[in-house]
């Protein structure tokens, strides 16, 4: 039987250095991860005999749903009092805590209010736990993609010349939540003509224009979990697309292929990333990519490990990756294609079914 989230942080307890006697868990991906609470705030307390839940009264009774076989306590202000009982119930006296989340003013405050307790920084306990996806992750994961390439596929049939990006980006939210998506993932990327330039550029009031390539960088959320998938498309207007258009085009729907056939178990994630660049050095537009290859996936957009220079880690079945090299070229535009993987035991799959050929509108 596969343990579940919790119990698996209860062997981190003993495993981590030094050995723990309780995690006090803040990230709200982590507090959902391990107890399937998913309220706006709240803490966890998780020892090797106990889980305590510990949030307000506007969560309460949302916490008893959805964290069954926790015990859930009402914080009242002072919030450390409810805290502090607990660790004392518990004989806590070594307590890991996030310290890559936890703020520097909650931290003086949490410590100087339990000067007994010895508070051990800790940094991706949980994280570490969370890159590999159950079956049930990955369900959520498939319908997030299928989400938000059913939008993209309707938006298609909106994008037209004249538009703006702006309209264009509400236009694909909108059709996401209305296909069943709890939220967009991120804020919408849509880029177009010389803007295309900014890998991460906001919509404005520009209005596309006909010759234009738009760049399009969108995902759903669903139960929780994220899907990211780029696609850069021609909105010619009549116009055909330039022979620049085309052969940039081109060389990053390459890229983009050979870094989705370099993800395979046993593969380290930097050599990835370096494949793809060395391409992009061989034509020499190495300058022009930017960013890494790509990220882990999951209840946060952008987890680890990573596909970039400095990630060794191993890719190992159960990873959820995205492949997105783009070119940004000052002046002229950009063009990125981005897609979301699953490493599975017999191979790895493309979630987005969105086409990869350049789409002529």
């Amino acid at each position: 039987m596969t343990a579940t989230p919790l119990e698996r942080v209860r062997s981190a307890l003993t495993t981590n250095q030094p050995a723990l006697d309780g995690l006090f868990i803040t990230r709200p991906e982590n507090r959902a991860y391990v107890s399937g609470f998913t309220g706006s705030y709240g803490y966890l307390l998780v020892t090797k005999d106990e889980a305590v839940l510990l949030t307000d009264g506007r969560y309460v009774e949302q916490a008893l749903e959805q964290a069954p076989g926790w015990s859930v306590v009402r914080l009242q202000r002072p919030y450390e009092d409810a805290l502090m009982a607990a660790l004392k119930r518990l004989d806590v006296q070594r307590l890991g805590f996030e310290s890559d989340h936890l703020s520097h003013a909650d931290y003086a405050n949490w410590t100087q209010k339990l000067p007994a307790i010895e508070w051990k920084p800790t940094i991706g306990v949980v994280a570490h736990l969370r890159r590999y996806k159950t079956p049930q992750e990955v369900a959520a994961i498939r319908q997030a993609v299928a989400i938000a390439d059913d939008a993209f596929a309707s938006v298609l049939n909106f994008l037209r010349p004249g538009l703006t990006e702006r309209q264009v980006a509400a236009e694909l939210e909108y059709t996401m939540r209305r296909g069943g998506a709890d939220a967009a993932a991120f804020e919408t990327i849509v880029v177009s003509g010389a803007r295309g330039a900014l890998p991460h550029g906001r919509p404005e009031d520009k209005q596309i224009e006909a010759g234009d390539l738009v760049t399009i960088d969108f995902g759903a959320r669903y139960g929780g979990y994220n899907s990211d998938i780029t696609r850069t498309v021609f909105v010619g207007g009549g116009k055909p697309p330039t022979d620049r258009q085309r052969e940039i085009y081109s060389l990053v729907q390459q890229v983009q292929q050979a870094g989705v056939e370099a993800v395979k178990p046993g593969v380290v994630c930097s050599s990835v990333d370096k494949l793809c660049r060395d391409m992009f050095d061989r034509a020499g537009l190495g300058d022009y990519f930017v960013h890494g290859l790509g990220h882990s996936l999951g209840r946060e957009v952008h987890e680890f490990p990573m596909l970039v220079a400095t990630d060794e880690t191993v890719i190992e079945p159960g990873l959820v990756l995205t492949v997105e090299p783009g070119l940004y070229i000052g002046e002229w535009g950009g063009v990125r294609i981005e897609d979301d993987l699953y490493v599975g035991e017999n191979g790895t799959e493309v979630l987005p079914r969105s086409t990869k050929e350049l789409i002529l509108l």
